[in-house]
């Protein structure tokens, strides 16, 4: 089926950058380089850490790179621990859509732009426990180009895929050979990889590594690797206006 997709000419496969939490080591340390690669990427912004440096953000977007909805209130499973109060097993479908709603408000009065990807926070699509549980990817679908998954079993088949739940591939810690091999699978293979990180710098958790990130750059800008680098909703707007299911 990868081979029914057609990418533009010369194009193997695609890739997109993703980054969520709007985390200050992001744009301290991973816009440079990005830039200076011209290496278009998505950053998924919440608004207690886009607030702190809103006219950063504002420069993000007017260069090039794609402002994304996180949601305002970021609910995960109460299994994590840290979402005790804020947990999707006590939340509506309602109540999940409003948020989603006000966040998209809150990133058109601060950047003058309308949110056209989404990414579920901690890659969880369910509201409610039990058999009241509940997809809210319906509420995606009708909102948004894109639902970026987190931590998901595959790369994503263009001929097929779900838009409103693309498959997103954890890159934090990541060095540049296990990236690299990802890449070379997904080229081979004709499908998009949407890579998911949080900050960047030279360690820690969640934390894309420089080097790697400076080394993943180059890489997909060699027409050699026959790689498409672009934003997702830019690769996810192409996608859908190409498939033919």
């Amino acid at each position: 089926m990868g081979a029914a997709f057609q990418w533009p000419d010369g194009i193997r496969g695609a890739v997109s950058l993703s980054f969520d939490d709007s985390r200050g080591d992001t744009l301290d340390n991973g816009i440079e380089i990005l830039d200076r690669h011209n290496v278009k990427a998505t950053f998924y912004i919440v608004e207690c850490s886009f607030e702190k440096r809103v006219q950063d953000w504002k420069d993000v977007a007017a260069s090039g790179h794609e402002l994304g909805n996180h949601s305002v209130c970021h609910p995960c499973s109460g299994n994590f621990g840290f979402s005790d109060d804020n947990m999707l097993e006590r939340h509506t479908v309602e109540q999940i859509a409003a948020d989603i709603d006000d966040a998209t408000r809150k990133i058109e009065d601060t950047f003058g732009l309308t949110p056209q990807t989404f990414a579920y926070p901690c890659g969880q699509k369910f509201v409610g426990r039990g058999r009241g549980t509940a997809s809210y990817v319906p509420v995606i679908a009708e909102r948004f180009v894109v639902g970026r998954g987190f931590r998901d079993e595959s790369t994503n088949l263009p001929v097929v895929c779900d838009l409103a739940q693309v498959c997103g591939e954890d890159f934090d810690c990541k060095t540049f050979d296990q990236v690299k091999s990802i890449l070379e699978r997904t080229a081979a293979a004709g499908r998009w990889v949407v890579f998911v990180g949080h900050g960047v710098g030279d360690g820690g958790g969640q934390v894309v590594l420089r080097s790697m990130l400076d080394q993943l750059c180059a890489y997909v800008n060699d027409p050699d690797n026959g790689l498409w680098a672009d934003t997702v909703v830019n690769v996810g707007t192409y996608v859908r206006d190409h498939q033919d299911l």
